[in-house]
């Protein structure tokens, strides 16, 4: 039986970086595959926010994110406009009731989304809503099963003793999708970074070509795993 899979990110890159490799992966099971950014990604670099300054920047990585996941073969793409790492001044429930009626409406069977210990403080508070979100709920639908991701320069910057750390315990074997994943964050000219930056071409083929080492496979991705149910709710 398909799964219908929703990948909830904080910023344009996010998804791919995360698990770019499992959303073709499932795209190629022929798996429905859907993804919502949260955050614009664009106005942090500002002082203060003025989205107005930045509207040619934003056009362009909007449509960066389109052909990102149309390279992995995911059309199905929502982008909110949430204050890019200043997601924390934000009112908690304003940012759970968005996630929960992008699960109503997709009505998803597995879910993606970040880490709860990463530097990035917008990736915690996705992940809060996310989790809110996903309770189960008697007499709700909610995913069978729900997966943190690590993004490169945010999840391995966060010192282990200030918060949870990243522990992976679930593996997806990327080996014929790593390609795309890179040719897709190619897409993403503007986040990437030059080696040895961990957010450079190179730095995410090291850590997918590890993470495969890890189970014995050429390139694998790496997840927790937050919940996952043997019966669909």
């Amino acid at each position: 039986m398909a799964d219908t899979v929703l990948v909830i990110a904080a910023h344009p890159d996010d998804e791919i970086l995360g698990c770019g490799g499992a959303m073709a992966g499932h795209i190629d099971d022929g798996d429905s595959v859907h993804t919502a950014i949260m955050a614009e990604g664009i106005t942090s670099r500002d002082d203060k926010r003025d989205r107005s300054k930045r509207q040619n920047e934003l056009a362009r990585l909007h449509e960066a994110v389109h052909k990102a996941n149309a390279i992995l073969g995911v059309t199905d793409i929502t982008l909110f406009d949430f204050p890019d790492n200043r997601m924390d001044g934000l009112e908690r429930l304003d940012v759970i009731k968005v996630v929960e009626s992008l699960i109503e409406k997709v009505n998803p069977d597995i879910i993606y989304t970040h880490h709860r210990g990463d530097v990035n403080v917008d990736h915690g508070v996705v992940h809060d809503a996310v989790v809110t979100a996903c309770r189960p709920l008697p007499g709700h639908k909610y995913p069978h099963t729900l997966l943190f991701f690590e993004v490169p320069s945010s999840t391995e910057w966060q010192p282990p003793d200030t918060s949870a750390p990243f522990v992976p315990g679930w593996f997806t074997d990327i080996s014929s999708a790593l390609d795309r994943k890179l040719k897709a964050l190619s897409e993403y000219g503007s986040e990437m970074c030059p080696w040895p930056h961990p957010r450079s071409l190179r730095a995410v083929e090291h850590l997918a070509r590890w993470r495969g080492a890890t189970i014995g496979v050429d390139a694998a991705e790496a997840f927790m795993l937050g919940r996952r149910l043997n019966f669909r709710p």
